[in-house]
């Protein structure tokens, strides 16, 4: 299937310190690209991934599970790590998610980690019965597009398909398990007003993670997905200097590269 304008994986090539960036579930790259432009600008080096069965149609998403996205993001990661001198992992809502097992896993080789409004749990009361609903039901409406800023819009999909629902809730009950393996630096910006992720599940994670150097900021004029929302600009400029701060290369970087 052709990949849906704007949801094309981006890469750029910087300079020695490099940002993945992962983004959410059913969502795709448009929704991190703004982000992944500024991060550009600055000299760095930037991946951003399109997941297995997004940014087509949602039927894909279907053949699909938590192994095949985070494997694309485990890939990713390895290969910044193999050009870059220090790599950080930013993600939005599942994007989030899966940056924190790449921490988990990866250890120090990862230099920091900055989330946006990531998931925890999936709150819903009916996803228990995911295992069987699944085999009857096979999509329900979509998540997309829960934005503040009149005329913004997410390019993602219209249904979520319930068998990565499943998979999706399956990820996040083990990763649960594995946040006191996070150690790195950690920023945390979220949306007090969010219709697709409970603030709680940000409170759960700062609870359970085992990072020392943690910052967390309220990002009172946006959605959930705040990356094309009015709080948008303090995400880039607040990760953007969470990365300076952590990285000692990165001055003389971003003058060689013209950032």
């Amino acid at each position: 299937m052709p990949v849906l304008p704007g949801a094309e994986p981006f890469r750029h090539e910087g300079g020695k310190v490099g940002v993945l960036l992962c983004h959410g579930f059913t969502g795709s790259p448009q929704s991190m690209r703004p982000w992944a432009d500024h991060l550009a600008a600055q000299g760095l080096t930037v991946s951003l991934p399109l997941l297995p069965g997004h940014g087509t149609r949602w039927q894909d998403m279907q053949l699909t599970g938590w192994q095949d996205w985070y494997a694309e993001v485990d890939r990713a990661l390895r290969e910044l790590l193999d050009s870059c001198d220090q790599v950080f992992v930013f993600g939005l809502s599942m994007g989030g998610a899966l940056t924190l097992r790449l921490a988990a896993k990866h250890g120090d080789s990862i230099s920091g980690i900055v989330l946006v409004n990531p998931v925890n749990k999936i709150h819903d009361p009916l996803a228990v019965a995911l295992p069987v609903v699944k085999h009857f039901i096979r999509s329900t409406p979509g998540i997309a597009s829960d934005i503040a800023k009149p005329g913004a819009d997410e390019v993602g999909y219209d249904r979520v398909p319930t068998r990565a629902a499943h998979s999706l809730r399956k990820f996040l009950q083990m990763l649960d398990t594995e946040l006191p393996q996070v150690t790195q630096p950690l920023l945390l910006l979220h949306s007090p007003q969010d219709h697709v992720v409970r603030p709680t599940d940000s409170t759960r994670i700062l609870a359970r993670v085992s990072s020392t150097d943690v910052t967390e900021t309220l990002l009172e004029q946006s959605y959930h997905v705040a990356t094309l929302d009015h709080d948008a600009e303090k995400i880039f400029a607040d990760s953007y200097a969470f990365v300076g701060r952590l990285s000692e290369s990165l001055g003389r970087e971003g003058a060689a590269s013209g950032g």
